[in-house]
């Protein structure tokens, strides 16, 4: 029987880490005040002492470099999980990750693996300004040979992790920033979860929900607030984009004749624009009205808390995106 417990996003991913260091001697850690301080979410916390500097690297501020080194690792034989502070900081990286990481298998004609993670954290809802809040997910998930993953909930944070780390190729970790003190059930027993293979977090019949990461807490109110005015909508945790699991979302929407996307990026170019093609393409005589998208406004985001409040995606908005598919707004399709 499985024992489960509830413990936090942050917790969740800390297991994993020291489970896979455990497991397999040529995991180790890179990154900035990963070490003794922890990491600065304190994911990393404890590990230094457990497996010794050779192993938790602490890094100099150069993503750039310490990514190339992760890179030239992994292709040698380790399996090193760099940490970028923030997602923002990955574009200093940005050659290392998408013109080498993801393209070295390639280019190399299957002779060289770079198995390796990259472990970062995006989104806003803090006040952290505009080069420390964004989400970037789109830009990785363009790019072939990277596969981009970004867990919602403390059991899926630990069950991906595990599986980024066993990966033979590279892998794109997002975490969100505000979800590392939500609290959730984790087993005691091992697991991993599949990259790929979306989650149905609340069935229903009138409209399908597709979001990742914080969107799905965000999805969820809405879909419990459409509720209470006897709307039925179905949420889907896409919880990886490449791989993205379009056969779920397809057969959702032949239920419910109805979708609505909800993600914190900026809606112009974000991943929900892909996936509303896909739909359309695959599954159009389905759709009983146009494929909606919640997304952040294409502007820089705020530092000030109710400016960026206004500027990204919230509760209010799903639900509004909800009625306009079923045609109970007055600016409805």
């Amino acid at each position: 029987m499985s024992t489960k417990r509830i413990i936090t996003y942050k917790d969740a991913l800390n297991e994993a880490l020291k489970e896979e260091m455990e497991n397999d001697e040529n995991v180790i850690i890179m990154g900035e005040d990963i070490g003794s301080y922890g990491g600065v979410f304190n994911v990393t916390s404890g590990l230094f002492d457990q497996f010794g500097k050779e192993r938790v690297i602490d890094t100099p501020i150069s993503e750039a470099g310490f990514s190339g080194a992760g890179i030239g690792a992994a292709m040698t034989g380790l399996r090193p999980i760099i940490e970028i502070m923030w997602i923002d900081f990955t574009f200093v990286a940005l050659d290392q990750i998408l013109n080498q990481a993801a393209k070295m298998t390639y280019m190399s004609g299957g002779e060289t693996k770079v198995p390796m993670v990259f472990r970062t954290q995006g989104g806003g809802g803090r006040g952290n300004g505009a080069q420390h809040s964004q989400s970037l997910e789109t830009i990785f998930a363009h790019v072939p040979g990277i596969k981009v993953v970004m867990p919602s909930s403390p059991y899926d944070a630990k069950g991906l992790l595990k599986t980024a780390i066993r990966e033979d190729g590279p892998v794109m970790f997002i975490e969100h920033k505000l979800l590392y003190g939500s609290k959730g059930e984790v087993p005691n027993e091992e697991y991993t979860i599949p990259f790929g293979k979306a989650n149905v977090i609340k069935e229903g019949k009138d409209v399908t929900i597709a979001s990742i990461s914080r969107g799905v807490d965000f999805s969820i109110e809405a879909a419990d607030e459409l509720k209470k005015e006897g709307i039925q909508a179905e949420v889907i945790d896409m919880r990886s984009l490449t791989p993205l699991d379009i056969e779920t979302v397809i057969k959702s929407v032949q239920k419910t004749n109805r979708l609505v996307i909800a993600h914190e990026a900026v809606r112009n170019y974000g991943w929900g624009a892909e996936l509303a093609s896909v739909i359309q393409e695959e599954a159009f005589d389905a759709l009983d009205a146009p494929v909606y998208r919640v997304g952040a406004e294409e502007t820089p985001i705020p530092y000030n808390l109710n400016l960026e409040k206004e500027m990204l995606p919230q509760v209010k908005d799903i639900v509004e995106a909800v009625k306009q598919s079923l045609y109970l707004k007055e600016d409805a399709k």
